[in-house]
C-alpha cells in the first residue's frame, strides 16, 4: 500500500467511516477465437479467351456453350487458302533448287573428271599446258561452290514450307487446358484472327477446381493461417456445407475496402459450384497472443474515455481500455492491465478513482 491509500485508510478508520463494498472479478487472459461471416466469390482456377493464332475463316466448330473439353481436344478448323497457295509455292521453288543443285552436282563430277585427267597428263612434260591445268582446277571449284549456294538455298526454302506447315497447324484451335466452354462467338464462315480488337472464338474455364476469393478485413488478417481449411454455404445448396484450404493471400491491402484478398482452394469434381457464385464464409478469427477478457458490466463508457476499475490496495483505479471482439460472457479488452487484476465487476463512473473499497469476490 503506498502513502496515499495508507492515508486514506487511515482517514476512514479515524473518522469511523467503513469503505464500499464492490464484487470483483480477475482479469482473464486465453486466445481469442471467434467465427466471422465473410462474402465471397468464386473465380475459376484457370480462365483463358481462346483466339486463333492466324487468320482464317472458320471452317467446323465442333464445340459449343456449355461443352466440357480435354486439354488439347479440337475447338474448331479454319481455312486460309493463301496459306495452302505459300505452301504449294514453297514446296515447289525447293524442288526447283534441288533439280538445279542435281544438275550443279552433275557439272562437279565432270569438272573433277576433267582436271583430274588433266592432272596426270601434266606429269609428263610439255602435254598439258599449265593455263589448260588451271582452267580446269577453277571450273571444278566454280561448280563446287555452286552446289555449296543451291544446298543452302534449299536449306532455307524448305525451312520455309516446315514454317508454313506449322502456320497450317495453326487453323486447327485446341483446347490449351481441360475446361468448360462458357462462351462461343463463331460460327462457320466467320473470319477470325489474332487480333484483340475482335470477340475471342470461346472463353475456356477450368471449373474442376475453382478459386474462392475473400475479402478479409484488416482487423483480422491476423489470424489467416496458410493451409487451415475453412467452410462455407453457398444458397444454391441450402443445408450443405463445403470447404477449402487457405491457399494464397495477396499480401496487399486494398486501400478502398481496407481488406486483403484471400484465395482458397476448392475441389470442384462433382461441378455442383460455378464460377460467380457468392458463398458465405465461416473465417476463423483468431489472436496472434493471448487476449485480456473481462465482464461487459465491468467497462464503462463516458463521453470522455472507456475504462474499468482496478482495485489495487485496496483502492479504486481508473484504467484506460479500448474495447476488441466478444467471446460468449466476456469482451476482449486492450490497455494497461494484466492477467489477474481485480477489477470491479458492475463498474459505474460513480465510483469516483481513488475511493476506498472492500472487495467481495463474485
Amino acid at each position: 500500500m503506498n502513502a496515499h491509500s495508507r492515508f486514506v485508510a487511515a482517514l476512514f478508520l479515524a473518522c469511523g467511516l467503513s469503505a464500499q463494498t464492490v464484487d470483483v472479478v480477475k482479469v482473464i487472459s486465453k486466445k481469442s477465437e471467434r467465427m466471422a461471416e465473410l462474402p465471397g466469390e468464386f473465380m475459376p482456377y484457370q480462365s483463358v479467351a481462346v483466339r486463333p493464332k492466324v487468320t482464317g475463316f472458320v471452317e467446323r466448330v465442333n464445340v459449343d456453350r456449355g461443352s466440357v473439353v480435354k486439354e488439347g481436344q479440337m475447338l474448331a478448323v479454319l481455312v486460309a487458302p493463301e496459306l495452302k497457295s505459300q505452301r504449294a509455292e514453297a514446296e515447289s521453288k525447293v524442288q526447283s533448287i534441288e533439280s538445279q543443285r542435281a544438275e550443279a552436282e552433275a557439272k562437279v563430277v565432270a569438272a573433277q573428271g576433267t582436271y583430274d585427267k588433266l592432272k596426270a597428263a601434266s606429269e609428263t612434260p610439255g602435254v598439258v599446258a599449265g593455263n589448260d591445268l588451271l582452267i580446269a582446277q577453277k571450273a571444278m571449284e566454280a561448280a563446287q561452290a555452286q552446289v555449296h549456294a543451291f544446298e543452302e538455298s534449299a536449306k532455307a526454302a524448305r525451312s520455309s514450307v516446315e514454317a508454313l506447315k506449322d502456320m497450317e497447324d495453326y487453323l486447327k484451335v485446341t483446347a490449351p487446358f481441360s475446361g468448360v466452354i462458357t462462351e462461343r462467338n463463331i460460327h462457320p464462315g466467320a473470319l477470325v484472327g489474332p487480333g484483340a480488337a475482335s470477340p475471342p472464338m470461346f472463353q475456356l474455364e477450368q471449373n474442376s477446381r475453382l478459386r474462392l476469393v475473400v475479402a478479409v478485413p484488416e482487423a483480422v488478417v491476423s489470424g489467416i493461417e496458410p493451409g487451415a481449411r475453412v467452410t462455407f454455404t453457398v444458397p444454391a445448396f441450402p443445408g450443405e456445407t463445403f470447404s477449402g484450404p487457405i491457399a494464397r493471400l495477396a499480401h496487399s491491402m486494398d486501400p478502398k475496402t481496407r481488406s486483403m484478398a484471400v484465395e482458397l482452394d476448392v475441389t470442384n469434381a462433382g461441378g455442383q459450384l460455378a464460377p460467380g457464385m457468392y458463398p458465405t464464409v465461416r473465417w476463423p478469427v483468431r489472436r496472434t497472443k493471448p487476449s485480456l477478457f473481462v465482464p461487459p458490466t465491468s467497462i464503462v463508457t463516458t463521453t470522455e474515455r472507456t475504462f474499468v476499475i482496478r482495485v489495487r490496495d485496496g483502492v479504486a483505479e481508473w484504467v484506460n481500455v479500448s474495447r476488441g471482439q466478444s467471446n460468449g460472457d466476456l469482451v476482449e479488452v486492450f490497455g494497461p492491465l494484466e492477467a489477474g487484476d481485480v477489477i470491479v465487476r458492475r463498474a459505474t463512473d460513480e465510483l469516483r478513482e481513488g475511493t476506498h473499497v472492500s472487495t467481495k469476490p463474485s
